[in-house]
Order: C-alpha cells, then structure tokens, then sequence
C-alpha cells in the first residue's frame, strides 16, 4: 500500500468522526464562548471544518509564508454552512493528497513569517502534524464545548458519556 493510501484511509475515517462532531453544534450557540480569550463556538466550528483543506493546499507549494496574511472564515450562521465547508474541504484534502502521491510526500516545505524561516520539513509531515493532527487538537476542543453546553458528544474513538458504539443493543 502506498504512503498516500494508507494517509487517504485514516483521513476518511477521521472526517467521518470530524462530521458527526459538527453535525452536533448548535445554531442557537454559534456566539457562545467558554471564556473571554476562547474562540466561539461558530468560528471554531468553521475553523475545524476549512483548516483541512486550506492547510492542505500549502502543501502543493515548496513554502507558505504566514506574514502574507490570509483569509478567515466568516463566522458561520447555520450547521449546515459548517457542514457544507466541512464537505468541501474533505474533497479539497483529497484531491491535493492524490495529487501530491508518494513522491509528493518527501518533497520539503518550509513555514515562513515575512520571508523568516520558521521551520522545515517534508510535506508528509505538514499533512501529517498540520493537516490531520490540527484537526485533532480543535475537534477535541470542540467536544469540550459541546458538553459544556449539555450537547450529547459523540463517540470519537471509543465510548463517550453519551455514546457507546460498543454496547450490547436490545
């Protein structure tokens, strides 16, 4: 099995699980922070839902520099805008994963601010740390603010107070 493959299958697996953790945030809630300094729950939504594919995107570049600016999500108003951009960015990770191969993969890519090198490493590892590993990070801080909220979590990757895939169904 090719490096990419093996990438694609965990992928897929992590934005099905991503999906149902968005699926769960909701719209009455989307301006709701935890604390003053927190993102709210919309933007973090958003974020998890366009980081992916935006992220990946970097990597069909030798560098991306930071100082450059960028784009920020607009804060969503409905699930099912975050859902939608969730969709659009599997489909983005995807195409650009197939695209780069396992050749791709090996190439080196640097991080920058204002044409400073921030750091290097090959693109395996920006898919690796930045695309996937990003979306673990926030997709955890979202299902704390999902039981903040008294919003049923998921399971992610085994039982959650709320869910248990494991369990004997009646």
């Amino acid at each position: 099995m090719s490096k990419v493959t093996g990438i694609l299958q965990e992928y897929e697996n992590e934005a099905a699980t991503t999906r149902r953790v968005l699926e769960r945030v909701p719209e009455d809630k989307l301006t709701w922070r935890p604390h003053p300094k927190s993102m709210t729950l919309g933007y973090l939504a958003m974020h998890i839902a366009t980081a992916q594919g935006h992220c990946a995107g970097w990597t069909l570049q030798d560098s991306f520099d930071f100082g450059a600016g960028g784009d920020r999500p607009a804060d969503p108003t409905t699930t099912a805008e975050i859902l939608a951009a969730h969709d659009k960015s599997v489909t983005q990770v995807k195409e650009i994963l197939s695209k780069l191969g396992d050749d791709g993969l090996s190439q080196p890519w640097e991080a920058k601010m204002s044409g400073q090198t921030l750091m290097k490493m090959p693109k395996g590892a920006v898919v690796r740390n930045i695309v996937l590993n990003h979306i673990y990070h926030h997709r955890g801080q979202l299902s704390v603010y999902l039981r903040l909220l008294d919003v049923p979590v998921p399971s992610i990757y085994g039982p959650s107070a709320d869910e248990n895939p494991f369990a004997a169904r009646t």
